[in-house]
């Protein structure tokens, strides 16, 4: 069972979620309209995280443009997503050349200098 804030067209809901033989039930908590207590900070479980090599964010800003996909072939130093940072556009690139196992953020998220924005799985 684990316990998510989930923030949906600026209203914060807390959600607990249950997996059961492969089902995964939802269950509301709380509403937007009942307090919720603050989010804590949470370390990403790595058996949750797909693998691979983490790509960081070099800056503080926001995600202003998603090139790639999970999924997408990338090579060292190509453009995953596009930060916008004091007025500044700065390519989040891959560190080596891979497939992309999972983007973490969404356009419009804000991030900060070294977050995790992506997971590449490295070619061999």
């Amino acid at each position: 069972m684990r316990t998510y804030i989930i923030k949906v067209n600026n209203k914060t809901y807390e959600v607990e979620v249950e997996e059961k033989n492969g089902t995964v039930a939802a269950t509301k908590i709380s509403t937007a309209d009942e307090p919720v207590k603050p989010a804590e900070p949470v370390k990403a479980d790595e058996s949750a995280v797909k693998g691979g090599v983490a790509v960081k964010s070099g800056a503080t800003g926001k995600i202003w443009k998603t090139v790639k996909k999970e999924g997408d072939a990338v090579s060292k130093g190509e453009a995953i997503v596009i930060l916008e940072s004091m007025k500044m556009e700065i390519p989040v690139v891959a560190p080596e050349a891979g497939t992309i196992s999972c983007i973490l953020v969404a356009e419009g998220d804000s991030v900060e200098a070294g977050q995790d924005i992506a997971k590449v799985i490295p070619e061999q």
